[in-house]
């Protein structure tokens, strides 16, 4: 039986495959579970071919691996240096594609991509494609996300992607590859180049985390240095007083998730018409009783009103999250719409 002994003449699949041999199962298991099926095939298949491998070329190879990463001195991860890494070995259109694929949504697969696309974003797509192909793609992605996705749609064109997935039996796997293929190559690629997301926003988000004095303190910092961004990340922030835009049911579903010794702390701090509005979704001795406990506390520290009404808007967010209550989209001055 002939061993291999001559390092030099290792190909890259074959020094991948006497590495992943050599590390032990538990190992190998790990490094198997980040590659994708193509990899695994080609690797398993030059495992399965490389015969006898002398002690000394493993060690050989091990020496090899270990001086190239020590040589490499720190790393910087980017969108660019692994862009540049793949524009040694990849032609430029693969490359553009996968660089586009992975600055889109986060997920494994694309139905796990399409699964974090807007239901507004995807429906606008969708609108202008087949009945078939829409019935297909919402078929894929989990039902709560096409039932949003769905409602989206113009009414007489969903009622026909409804038919269609009613009729609709196994897909065939060609037509499954086809949708997927068309998604990542039309829809996922200009999704890439236009899904960046707002940097007021994302201020705007950090500052409805912060307690009113330090968000205060930043605010009036960014006035200062450009007072056009400071105004546009107040115009983005959800507080406690934008709870007045919900209506009357939504307001009592929040009440009734609420815990009960947070509600008067919060209100403590509010407008009168704030506070009108939660005492009108009570029953009237409900009100009564939280008038008195308010008037009874006294004076209340402000870092404790701060957390409560925190407390609030949290809840606000997580139950329209859950899609039990809506809440005005605070880029805007639409009213609710039930």
């Amino acid at each position: 039986m002939r061993v291999r002994e001559d390092f030099r003449t290792l190909a890259g699949p074959e020094k991948a495959a006497i590495l992943m041999l050599a590390i032990g199962e538990e190992h190998a298991a790990k490094l198997f579970a980040l590659m994708d099926d193509e990899e695994i095939k080609e690797i398993s298949q030059t495992m399965a071919n490389l015969g006898t491998v002398s002690s000394s070329l493993v060690e050989r190879l091990f020496i090899d691996f270990s001086e190239q990463i020590s040589a490499t001195g720190s790393l910087v991860g980017s969108y660019e240096s692994t862009e540049r890494l793949l524009s040694k070995v990849l032609g430029k259109d693969r490359v553009n594609l996968i660089m586009e694929e992975i600055r889109g949504p986060a997920g494994r697969t694309m139905w796990d991509k399409l699964g974090n696309v807007n239901e507004v974003v995807l429906a606008n797509y969708l609108k202008n494609e087949y009945p078939q192909t829409v019935a297909v793609v919402l078929s894929k992605i989990k039902s709560d996300h096409a039932a949003r996705v769905l409602s989206q749609l113009p009414e007489g064109f969903a009622m026909e992607v409804v038919m269609r997935m009613l009729r609709m039996e196994a897909v065939n796997k060609d037509v499954l590859d086809d949708v997927e293929r068309t998604l990542r190559t039309e829809f996922m690629s200009n999704l890439a180049r236009t899904n960046r997301r707002d940097a007021h926003e994302l201020i705007a988000e950090i500052f409805n985390n912060l307690d009113r004095n330090t968000e205060n303190r930043f605010l009036t910092a960014l006035e200062e240095r450009n007072r056009n961004s400071a105004e546009r990340i107040k115009s983005l922030m959800f507080t406690f007083e934008d709870l007045s835009k919900l209506d009357p049911m939504a307001v009592q579903t929040v009440l009734r998730n609420a815990d009960k010794e947070k509600v008067p702390i919060a209100l403590k701090g509010a407008s009168d018409a704030l506070k009108d509005l939660f005492f009108s979704n009570m029953s009237e001795r409900a009100a009564k009783i939280m008038r008195e406990e308010m008037a009874s506390m006294g004076p209340v520290r402000l870092r404790e009103v701060d957390e409560a009404q925190g407390y609030m808007v949290q809840l606000a967010k997580d139950l329209a999250a859950r899609g039990e209550i809506v809440m005005a989209d605070n880029k805007d001055d639409d009213e609710l719409v039930y």
